[in-house]
């Protein structure tokens, strides 16, 4: 379902620079879809895919500074000519979890040991030379806002909202089906709900989700908290996904 082509001329007419404001991607132009208070706007990160991961890294939805990261990469990606194929995962190498988020990311999987069953030295390594043992994505791909505030996944949830659902179905649930075996990290609690549901339904195995993941925000207060309480937990479920990978080769 890659987009891109419909909105590469809209990306192009954007001036060159290395991000944008809410007054220049919160248009019309890109406008995906809205619904009461909620709107979804595209960018261009979520649509690429790798089937081959061992890790299946899942958030809510992309925010805004995740947003404008990968269509300011997409725009300097057309500056030079690059094809429209190679955008996508261009712009996921560079947009996924950036920031602050990223950073936090790889410190609670380095605590967990992830980097030791990878055979690497760091889980930054994900995010960059080792990225093919990476997929990362939202359960919504495109950026949701809630009366222009980044959406948490609350007040509604995402199953109470059919457009949201029609995200979910559209989008998310092919890559859960393709992705099934992987090691699955979901983000926060928001996230975890839905993980529960699918693994309720068999389109996820329970055994392979690392239930507990803080949601990394800096803003997420009982980040800190929530990890130490579930830290002992979720490195079981980490020893007891590659052990069994390790039985099935």
């Amino acid at each position: 379902m890659p987009r891109l082509v419909e909105y590469i001329e809209k990306i192009a007419d954007l001036p060159l620079k290395d991000s944008y404001s809410r007054e220049e991607l919160l248009t019309q132009d890109f406008l995906l879809a809205n619904e009461g208070r909620l709107a979804v706007y595209y960018c261009t990160h979520n649509e690429y895919v790798n089937p081959d991961a061992k890790v299946f890294i899942v958030g809510i939805t992309p925010g805004f500074q995740q947003m404008s990261k990968s269509i300011a990469v997409a725009r300097s990606l057309i500056e030079v000519n690059n094809p429209v194929s190679v955008i996508p995962y261009l712009c996921k190498r560079e947009a996924r979890f950036s920031g602050i988020l990223r950073n936090h990311i790889i410190e609670m999987l380095d605590e967990l040991g992830l980097q030791k069953w990878l055979s690497l030295e760091s889980c930054a390594q994900l995010f960059d030379e080792n990225d093919n043992l990476l997929h990362t994505t939202s359960l919504i791909p495109y950026a949701v806002f809630n009366d222009g505030k980044n959406y948490t996944g609350h007040k509604p949830g995402i199953l109470k909202n059919n457009m949201l659902v029609g995200f979910l179905k559209g989008y998310f649930e092919p890559q859960a089906a393709m992705l099934r075996n992987t090691l699955v990290i979901p983000l926060g609690k928001s996230v975890e709900e839905i993980m529960r549901v699918y693994a309720s339904e068999g389109l996820l195995e329970e055994r392979n989700i690392l239930f507990g993941f803080p949601h990394p925000s800096g803003a997420n207060g009982h980040r800190l908290q929530q990890f130490t309480t579930n830290k002992e937990k979720m490195k079981n479920t980490i020893k007891s996904f590659f052990q069994a990978n390790i039985k099935d080769n």
